[in-house]
Formats: C-alpha cells, sequence, structure tokens
C-alpha cells in the first residue's frame, strides 16, 4: 500500500466526508512511558489557519488513554477511514487502549510515513501528520448553559490540543 503527498485542504475535505459516512475519524497517538501506540476514534476536530500555520484542533478528555499518551509524546495523527471501517471505527471508540490494543483488536495496520514518528493507519485513505503546538482546557466558566449541561454533566472537560499539520498523505489508487 504506498500513499503520496497531499495538500492538507484537500485531506481536510475528505475527513468531514468520512465523518457523515463512518461517524469518526482515527486518531493515533503512542506513548514514552507506556511504550504504547493507540488509536481512538474522535468526532470533534476542527482544520484551519492559526498564528499562521495549517493547524488540526482536536478535544480530548483527561479520563482518555490518548490524553495521557498526548502528554508524553505531543504528536498525533488523523486518519480517514473508508466507509468500510465503519465496525472498526465504531470499536475504536467503544473500547480503552489501556484495556487492549485497538490496532490488533481491529486488525488495523500501523504504518510510518516520511519519517514520523507516530504512525498511521495503513487501511486509511489519507492521513495528517501533526505536532502539538499549543493546548488548553474547556473553561466551564465560560460555557453556555447548554452546552455544559449535554457534554459535561460529569465535569470531564476536555483538553483541546492545536497541532499544526507537518504533512498530509492520502493512499495512492491501485
Amino acid at each position: 500500500m504506498r500513499f503520496d503527498r497531499c495538500s492538507w485542504e484537500e485531506l481536510c475535505s475528505l475527513a468531514f466526508q468520512a465523518l457523515g459516512t463512518t461517524g469518526g475519524l482515527l486518531l493515533v497517538t503512542q506513548g514514552k512511558e507506556h511504550a504504547a501506540t493507540n488509536v481512538m476514534t474522535i468526532g470533534w476536530v476542527s482544520f484551519g489557519i492559526v498564528w499562521g500555520r495549517p493547524v488540526a484542533c482536536i478535544l480530548v478528555r483527561p479520563s482518555r488513554f490518548t490524553h495521557v499518551l498526548l502528554e508524553e509524546i505531543p504528536l498525533f495523527t488523523i486518519n480517514v477511514p473508508p466507509a468500510k471501517l465503519q465496525k472498526a471505527v465504531e470499536e475504536c471508540g467503544r473500547y480503552s487502549g489501556r484495556a487492549m490494543n485497538k490496532f490488533t483488536h481491529c486488525a488495523l495496520t500501523p504504518v510510518y510515513l516520511g519519517g514520523f514518528p507516530v504512525p498511521s493507519v495503513a487501511e486509511c485513505v489519507a492521513t495528517l501528520q501533526c505536532t502539538v503546538v499549543e493546548k488548553t482546557r474547556v473553561e466551564p466558566s465560560t460555557l453556555v448553559p447548554p452546552i455544559q449541561e449535554t457534554y459535561y454533566p460529569q465535569g470531564d472537560y476536555h483538553t483541546i490540543y492545536f497541532g499544526e499539520i507537518q504533512a498530509s498523505w492520502k493512499r495512492a489508487e491501485p
């Protein structure tokens, strides 16, 4: 399976299409102390230009294993799954990487592209490689009540990671 470089804007368009068909994207992180590579489903993501850089913003709750890994190594990949991976997307959102290797469980293959130290998912149609340049916590005092009541009834407020897009890759057609 071969991946070619593509523009991050093209990849973002593919990501939004996948969110509509599979309900999520696959976020891959890797730890240092935990020596683990984890894949997690994300549905909350934004793309754009921040500080003059192409950026992907992801939201991860501190209770997630992914959060632990991002704190150890502030790098991640966002992977765009094809429709046939919908079951894997669901499974990666259902289970914790603390309890199992989700790559193995979902028959996904980690692949390293262009020397980036965090893998992508070989079965996905595209991937973004990102380096965290900023992180901030969602502040309860600034949230409008309907958002706080709907998404944070337990008080597990997300950390927002701003990842500068280092490279984007699209799977080459056979």
